[in-house]
């Protein structure tokens, strides 16, 4: 088979896996928008953390045009993206215990704010003491994640729990264990991963929600435009400057 024929599979696949979690996890992105609009509405802020690649959806949120302008990246030096050298330091410091208190201890997360983590996996103890000790603090927090994982692998958290066990609503993206669509036998491993495409689906799923919920309650929702139409720059200086008490990525 071509590349092009591959290519058409791993398109299928991952329409496939976007059409059941849209099926499947409608509920669950309706709790999760309302929670978001819940806490909005409150006064309290918003923050989203993924490790490695897990970090591109949660980025995807922020600073976004058509996106709330309210969400905030927490960030963990060495585990944003994989700018960091080596970029295998990443993958290492998700293993570390201890590391998710001394980050929220030093972060803008207080009770009443809401936090979105997005792991893969769910299974090292940074995302899973993360979810535990800002649930502990008062902090709502919306999980996106594989479920799978929990099903198919071992903890690497001393708890033995998933960070599936540790949220007030979670969101399964789905993907299989191993994150890699397409086999073939001329190929002595799997690969074509598609957890960024879905996960970054579900939670825009979520933003939308949020929005409509605002908009439903009669609060006009903190919306950012594209810079580059007509009026963009205006129409967002006026928005931070409302919520500006809650915005943390322009310091």
């Amino acid at each position: 088979m071509g590349e092009r024929g591959v290519g058409e599979r791993f398109f299928e696949a991952a329409a496939a896996l976007l059409e059941r979690v849209r099926a499947e996890e409608a509920d669950a992105v309706e709790a999760a928008g309302e929670l978001l609009a819940d806490t909005v509405v409150a006064g309290g802020r918003l923050f989203a953390f993924g490790a490695g690649h897990s970090s591109l959806a949660a980025q995807d949120l922020v600073y976004r045009a058509g996106g709330l302008a309210v969400m905030n990246l927490l960030s963990v030096p060495g585990l944003v993206g994989v700018d960091v050298r080596p970029a295998t330091l990443g993958s290492a410091l998700e293993r570390v215990d201890g590391l998710a208190k001394v980050v929220l201890d030093n972060s803008p997360l207080r009770a009443g704010d809401a936090l979105v983590i997005v792991s893969l996996s769910g299974r090292n103890p940074l995302p899973v003491e993360m979810a535990l000790h800002a649930r502990a603090g008062g902090v709502r927090v919306i999980g996106v994640t594989s479920v799978a994982y929990a099903a198919e692998t071992a903890s690497r958290h001393s708890s033995g729990t998933f960070l599936k066990d540790h949220c007030d609503v979670v969101l399964d993206s789905k993907v299989a264990v191993g994150d890699a669509e397409i086999s073939l036998d001329a190929v002595p491993a799997p690969f074509a991963p598609a957890s960024t495409v879905v996960t970054s689906a579900l939670l825009q799923a979520v933003m939308a929600t949020t929005a409509a919920s605002l908009a439903a309650r009669g609060v006009e929702p903190p919306l950012l435009r594209s810079g580059n139409v007509d009026e963009g720059h205006a129409w967002n200086a006026r928005v931070m400057e409302e919520y500006g008490d809650r915005i943390f990525y322009r310091s």
